[in-house]
C-alpha cells in the first residue's frame, strides 16, 4: 500500500457559547482547524486534525500544519502508511520539534492502519480498557453567577467533572473557587485551571486561601519549576498540563513525583504514537492521566476517544467531547457523548471521515 495523495484543509470552529475566556487575559471566539486527509492506492483514506486554542497557544499555530506539510508531504508520498514507525521517523527526521503539526499526519496513518486491518484504533492501541470515558466540561471565565448556572446546565446533561477556568486575577479567582466548589454534589470533581496564568507568589496565596476546599489545582504557573514551588505549599492535588510536552517531561514528573494527575494533550505530545508511550510510562508509575487535546472537532475528538478507551479505567481521570464545543464540524461520524461519558466507535479506524462540505476546498494538495 502506498500514499498517493495528501491534502490539507482549514476551517473555522466558532465556540458554541460566544467567548471562551481562559488563563491570564486570553479569549477566543473562533478556533482554526487544520485537517489532513491521506489517500492510498488501496482506496483507503485516513484523516487527522490539529486545532489550537487560539493563535500561538503552547507554541503552536494554526498555520503550522500547512507549513510542515510543504516539507513532509513530498517525502511521505509513496510510503506505506501502515508502517507507523517509519512514518514517525520521516516526520521527525525531516523537521525537528513542532509535534502539534505532525500529529494529524500520525493520526491519519493510524486511521488507515485500522481500516486496513478492520480494527478500531482503540484495539490497535491495546484494546478497550474503558467502555465509556468520564468527561469533564469547561466553565470559562465569567461572573460567578454565570458560572454556577453553566455548571448546573452541564450537570443536567450528565457531566460530573468540571474545569473552572481561572488565572486572570488571583484575588477574584479565590472568590470564584470558594463560591463554586462547595456547590459540588457527591461524586463530582472540580479542577481550577489557571492555564499558567499566575505568578508563583499569587498562586501560593490562592492555594493557602482555599486549602479547606477539595478541588484539583491545575497548571498554576508557566514552568514546571514554578509549579513545583507552588506544589510544596499547596494542599490540593496538582494536575500538570501545558508543561507536559513529551517523554522527558514525563520522566521528570515521575522522578520528582511532581504531580498527582497528568493531562495528555495528544497534539502537544507530537501525536498518538508518542502520546501512547508517554501514557503507558505514566500509568506504569501509577500516575493517572487525562485524554484530551488543545481544541478540535469530530476528527480530534475521535482520536481523543480512542486514546481514552484504550486507557485503563483506574488511571483515566477524564476526557472531553471537543466536538460539542463548536458550531461547525470537521468530520462526519466520530465518538458519541452520552450521560457524561464519551464512547469511541467500534468501526475500523477512527470511525470518522472528513466533512468535506464543511471544510471546503483544500488549501494544499500533493499527489504522486
Amino acid at each position: 500500500m502506498k500514499i498517493t495523495r495528501i491534502r490539507v484543509f482549514k476551517t473555522p470552529l466558532p465556540y458554541v457559547d460566544g467567548a471562551y475566556a481562559w488563563g491570564a487575559g486570553n479569549a477566543i471566539e473562533v478556533a482554526m482547524a487544520s485537517v489532513v486527509a491521506i489517500d492510498t492506492d488501496a482506496g483507503l483514506q485516513g484523516c487527522g486534525e490539529f486545532t489550537p486554542c487560539g493563535e500561538n497557544y503552547m507554541v503552536a499555530h494554526s498555520e503550522g500544519v500547512e507549513a510542515l506539510a510543504k516539507l513532509v508531504a513530498p517525502k511521505l508520498l509513496g510510503e506505506d502508511p501502515r508502517q507507523l514507525g517509519r512514518i514517525e521517523q520521516i516526520l521527525d527526521h525531516t523537521v525537528q520539534g513542532h509535534g502539534y503539526a505532525k500529529a494529524p499526519f500520525d493520526a491519519a496513518c493510524w486511521d488507515i492502519l485500522g481500516k486496513a486491518t478492520s480494527q478500531p484504533v482503540w484495539m490497535l492501541l491495546g484494546g478497550k480498557l474503558t467502555d465509556g470515558a468520564p468527561m469533564y466540561r469547561v466553565a470559562p471565565q465569567r461572573s460567578t453567577e454565570e458560572t454556577i448556572a453553566e455548571l448546573d446546565r452541564h450537570r443536567a446533561a450528565g457531566y460530573r467533572q468540571f474545569q473552572i477556568k481561572v488565572g486572570a486575577d488571583w484575588q477574584t479567582d479565590i472568590d470564584r473557587i470558594r463560591q463554586t466548589v462547595p456547590l459540588l454534589k457527591p461524586g463530582e470533581k472540580a479542577m481550577a485551571d489557571a492555564n499558567q496564568g499566575w505568578r508563583v507568589d499569587n498562586a501560593i496565596r490562592l492555594a493557602r486561601a482555599t486549602k479547606d476546599l477539595d478541588f484539583i489545582l491545575e497548571q498554576p504557573c508557566r514552568t514546571y519549576e514554578e509549579c513545583q514551588q507552588v506544589r510544596r505549599v499547596a494542599e490540593q492535588p496538582m494536575k500538570l498540563d501545558e508543561c507536559l510536552t513529551g517523554m522527558h517531561a514525563a520522566q521528570r514528573i515521575v522522578a520528582d513525583r511532581g504531580a498527582e494527575i497528568c493531562c495528555l494533550k495528544i497534539s502537544n505530545l507530537g501525536g498518538l504514537s508518542k502520546a501512547r508511550r508517554v501514557r503507558d510510562f505514566l500509568i506504569d508509575n501509577r500516575i493517572p492521566v487525562i485524554s484530551e487535546d488543545t481544541w478540535g472537532g469530530e476528527i480530534t475528538s475521535s482520536v481523543v476517544a480512542h486514546f481514552a478507551a484504550s486507557t485503563p479505567e483506574e488511571y483515566l481521570q477524564n476526557t472531553t467531547d471537543l466536538m460539542n464545543y463548536n458550531t461547525r464540524s470537521t468530520g462526519i461520524g466520530g465518538p458519541i457523548s452520552k450521560d457524561g461519558k464519551l464512547y469511541a466507535t467500534d468501526t475500523p479506524g477512527l470511525g470518522v471521515i472528513p466533512d468535506f462540505e464543511s471544510l471546503g476546498a483544500a488549501v494544499a494538495d500533493w499527489a504522486l
